[in-house]
């Protein structure tokens, strides 16, 4: 045990829970809590966590069950996050038209998959799942696929899913706040029983995840690390999505046993953060939620795991670039507190992953990823109820092993050990999440997330409250004896290698004929929940005249300022209209000034200070602009732009760091050549819009880079001082005050110039249609149809928005519904007209499929047959109608985004609020209107079909038939 100051005894004084009544309710407060948090706990053991934030007329709302991948049995793995699939196709009243006729096929399938899943004869299995695929196309004439998610659509939610992990299973929306009681009603009958309709192609789209994950290195890295930590507990067992091996022997009855243990109220919360009033919020939630029937929750009893004694290594394998993790175990939350002179480890573990690693002046921060002794380092701790991680990793230069980076990571907790770290550093990261923790409270999903894992955790409210107190109470001495007490050769590593994987087993294509989606039908709950009333909600359009000040500074630099009256964080950025497009070596010199000291401060002094005074600063180039970005606590604005200044005036050349950053340029570019979404969706694509030449190939060449002098870069730096730019400010500064530090302090020439002429990049036309692939290591295709359209055109936006969220922009479209829903032929679709950045560049169509290798030609023909002959719904028409017009009335563009909004604009030559005229026109939009614009600018436009997949899994001769194929190499997709 370590011993605490005894300072941390008397939080208690400053926390406490205390105990309220009103409307007619009970409910708890934790004093000096920030979010003001209201906790509910119903009869029936619901806990409602409440925090009321305005910034919009909308609820963020999480449904968290106390329950997740842990709890699967071992024979039924992946059974909680299939479930968790499985709630969102319906109820007894919910997505049928005839549960009465429905109920006993469900029931037929459900026992025939009992006999399918014992049965081990593959003929049988075979003839099984043809009677399973027979019985339930006609189950399917019953239901009405994605009648939930069309509710929510047309309540105006967004963000509707779910996510399942270890300890929790999460129901997620985004809410308008004259929804609450439609959504409460809609949600309350979903967790009343589970409904297993369309069981096998939802099934066959976890397949899809599945392979998906297979695809994903990251993913097999962090499960060989589970394993390697957990080799008796179920973190380590079992995996959140399931074996192939259970994927394919699923078990309709253990499901619903899963259902009826563990979605009880006594084991759920509702977390909700938003503008709305508690007391008419509990009184809804009890009438829907208060229903449910409380039951008693089976215990966990985890397995203990042995200690660790020596390092194990695991190697995983993969096409994607080398890259090594340590992790670490120790206790989690279950049975520990804050107590007389112990503090729990989970605590040591937040703050010690901080000072290694918080993006400004950690030890892994300086030591490793500032002098570029390595290609990237970085640490984070994982709290669990059972065990709680810490863990480290990397990827390594050029001509660096592995072993050579768990060296270095083991020396900067060596460094722990020995108390190699200023005391400054721990005050430091303890503000650095006091600010942090004020930046997320500006966030109805962070505030309700927060709500989310105090519950899961099973930890009163107060302890996060105090959270941040407990770690300031924690010395110096105390850090260096933890680490020394606890980190030792007790970790696992996990060396992954570039190389093929030959443990994969992807999950095989069954048959499936396509169900029905019965478009038009409603069941008699939709239609009494959609017509219940409502109080509207007008929308609210900014007036940039209001919304924004804007001045010059007293040396004649345009300054765009909006106040801060929630908190004490500033938001500045310089900006120039200088981006990849103008020249390479603008990129260059903004990567390279990352690693520079300024006049008197080496580029390690420069960040501790900056981190001393709670701020932090970064650069960052789009294709036509430059941002020089500061940020922090506005008591230090003027300390902070004096250092921000040094940056851009003084920065002080070092061809050292110039050398380690050409080698680190290199080594990167190689691992790109490594990375599959790299490769695809920006080689492939800018080679689809572009050609060989593009924004993406225009780097400098390795000879290039070798010669350039590093002094011409700090040039390029110092002379952006007489180039135009302009001040973005969002702060609680009054604007004279801002001005008169920015004229004091930031320094430019009195007369500016015009940044350099960028580059003009030719988009390729498609006057054919052609197939660009390359080949990749992998289970599954992945599939891009790319289109060029007319320019940028403001008389369609309208057009645009609602064809959009019509066709392919969410999970009640026609796109999903057909290609996901009804045939099960990807778990990953989407289609979207996609407007152009800025003036004078093209529109695109662009739609997406992820599937199997051997499934590329069916999903392919599907969506043809879609671009070609667009299904007409009138009642899919009006739900996504609603959805976007209930979206609009409740949505708020405010803070920072309102500067962001009037720069998007004003790139595309518009000064004013166009969703105005977007909303007003969308009222009068027909789908005869959509059919228009569907025919207009779909159907038989020229397509390049981008693909990437292994060469040995896909039928090229197949694929022949939607036009020419080309095979691209990297070094053609990549210049280099």
């Amino acid at each position: 045990m370590l011993l605490v100051p005894l300072s941390v005894l008397g939080q208690s004084s400053k926390y406490v829970t205390e105990k309220h009544t009103s409307g007619g309710y009970s409910y708890e407060t934790v004093t000096n809590d920030p979010l003001k948090t209201r906790i509910y706990t119903l009869k029936n053991g619901l806990k409602v966590y409440m925090t009321v934030y305005q910034n919009a007329p909308r609820i963020q709302t999480y449904i968290a069950v106390r329950a997740g991948s842990k709890n699967d049995p071992a024979t039924n793995t992946g059974l909680a996050h299939y479930l968790e699939h499985i709630l969102f196709k319906g109820t007894t009243k919910i997505g049928t038209n005839n549960w009465e006729k429905e109920a006993p096929l469900l029931n037929e399938i459900e026992n025939l998959y009992e006999v399918y899943g014992k049965t081990k004869d593959e003929q049988e299995r075979t003839r099984l799942y043809r009677q399973i695929d027979s019985i339930s196309l006609v189950a399917a004439q019953y239901s009405i696929p994605n009648e939930y998610d069309k509710m929510l659509s047309n309540i105006g939610a967004t963000g509707t899913n779910a996510y399942t992990f270890l300890e929790q299973t999460v129901y997620v929306n985004d809410i308008p706040s004259n929804s609450l009681e439609k959504w409460a009603e809609i949600e309350s009958e979903r967790f009343s029983v589970v409904v297993p309709r369309l069981f096998h192609t939802e099934l066959e789209a976890v397949y899809e995840e599945k392979n998906r994950g297979l695809d994903n290195d990251r993913r097999k890295v962090y499960e060989a690390m589970m394993a390697g930590l957990f080799p008796k507990h179920p973190y380590g067992t079992q995996t959140t999505i399931g074996t192939v091996e259970h994927l394919k022997n699923p078990s309709i009855t253990e499901i619903k046993k899963y259902f009826d243990r563990y979605y009880v109220p006594n084991n759920m919360a509702i977390c909700m953060s938003g503008d709305f009033d508690p007391d008419k919020a509990i009184q809804i939630i009890d009438k829907n939620f208060g229903k449910l029937k409380e039951k008693e929750v089976p215990p966990f009893n985890p397995p203990s795991e042995n200690p660790i004694k020596r390092p194990e290594k695991i190697n995983v394998y993969g096409p994607d670039a080398e890259n090594l993790t340590l992790a670490f175990r120790f206790n989690g939350t279950t049975g520990q507190e804050v107590k007389n002179n112990f503090i729990p480890d989970f605590y040591y573990l937040k703050l010690i992953s901080l000072l290694l690693t918080n993006g400004q002046a950690g030890l892994i921060d300086l030591n490793l990823n500032q002098k570029q002794k390595v290609l990237s380092a970085f640490a984070y701790d994982m709290t669990l109820n059972d065990y709680s991680l810490f863990v480290m990793g990397g990827r390594p230069k050029q001509g660096q092993s592995l072993d050579d980076l768990k060296v270095l990571l083991l020396a900067q907790l060596d460094s722990l050990k020995e108390g190699k770290f200023e005391e400054w550093l721990i005050k430091a990261t303890i503000n650095d999440i006091k600010i942090s923790k004020m930046k997320s409270y500006e966030s109805n999903k962070a505030r309700a997330d927060a709500f989310v894992e105090s519950f899961i955790t099973g930890e009163p409210w107060k302890k996060s409250v105090e959270e941040t107190d407990i770690l300031a109470s924690i010395t110096k001495d105390q850090i260096i004896a933890f680490v020394k007490q606890k980190f030792d050769s007790n970790f696992v590593a996990v060396y992954k290698y570039t190389g093929t994987d030959t443990t994969i087993k992807k999950v095989p294509k069954p048959q499936i004929s396509p169900v029905p989606v019965n478009r038009e039908a409603h069941s008699a709950f939709f239609e009494y929940v959609m017509n219940q009333p409502s109080d509207s909600i007008k929308p609210v359009w900014i007036d940039f005249k209001k919304e924004l000040l804007q001045f010059q500074t007293k040396t004649k630099l345009p300054v765009v300022y909006k106040k801060n009256t929630e908190n004490d964080l500033f938001t500045l950025s310089f900006v120039w209209d200088i981006g990849k497009e103008n020249s390479p070596k603008y990129s260059l010199a903004v990567s390279y000034l990352d690693y520079l000291g300024v006049k008197g401060l080496s580029s390690e002094e420069l960040k501790k200070e900056f981190y001393k005074i709670g701020c932090s600063y970064s650069f960052s180039m789009s294709s036509d602009a430059m941002y020089f970005t500061l940020t922090g606590l506005q008591e230090n604005f003027n300390q902070g732009l004096k250092l921000f200044e040094k940056i851009l005036t003084t920065p002080q050349e070092d061809p050292v760091a110039y050398k380690d950053l050409v080698e680190r340029i290199l080594k990167a570019r190689k691992d790109s050549k490594l990375n599959k979404d790299i490769i695809f969706r920006s080689g492939l694509v800018s080679y689809a819009k572009y050609g060989p030449h593009s924004p993406f190939t225009t780097n400098l060449s390795e000879e290039q880079l070798r010669a350039l002098n590093p002094a011409e870069l700090t040039d390029l730096i110092k002379g952006l001082s007489s180039i135009k730019h302009r001040v973005l400010y969002y702060g609680p500064a009054a604007s004279a005050k801002l001005n008169k530090s920015l004229s004091s302090i930031h320094k430019c020439a009195a007369e500016l110039q015009a940044p350099p002429t960028p580059e003009k990049y030719t988009f390729k036309e498609i006057n054919e249609n052609e197939v660009l692939w390359t080949n990749y290591e992998m289970v599954q295709g992945e599939i891009i149809f790319l289109s060029k359209s007319v320019d940028y055109d403001i008389n369609i936006l309208p057009q645009v928005a609602l064809f959009n969220e019509y066709f392919g922009g969410s999970m009640s479209s026609i796109v999903f519904q057909e290609l996901r829903e009804s045939r099960a032929l990807a778990y990953a679709v989407r289609s979207r007209y996609e407007n152009a950045s800025k003036k004078d560049a093209p529109n695109y169509i662009s739609s997406y499929i992820g599937t199997q290798a051997d499934k590329i030609e069916e999903a392919i023909d599907g969506m043809l047959e879609l671009y070609e002959n667009m299904p007409q719904s009138e009642g899919l028409f009006r739900n996504a109608r609603a959805s976007i017009i209930e979206n609009v009335n409740t949505q708020r563009i405010t803070k920072f985004a309102v500067i962001s909004e009037y720069e998007r604009l004003k790139k595309l030559g518009i000064d004013y609020d166009i969703r105005k005229e977007i909303y007003e026109k969308i009222k009068t939009l027909s789908l005869a209107d959509l059919k228009a614009f569907h025919d207009k600018y779909y159907k038989g436009q020229k397509k390049t079909y981008v693909v990437i997949g292994s060469k040995d899994k896909i039928d090229f001769e197949k694929l022949s038939k939607y036009g020419k194929v080309r095979e691209l190499t990297l070094e053609e997709l990549f210049g280099y």
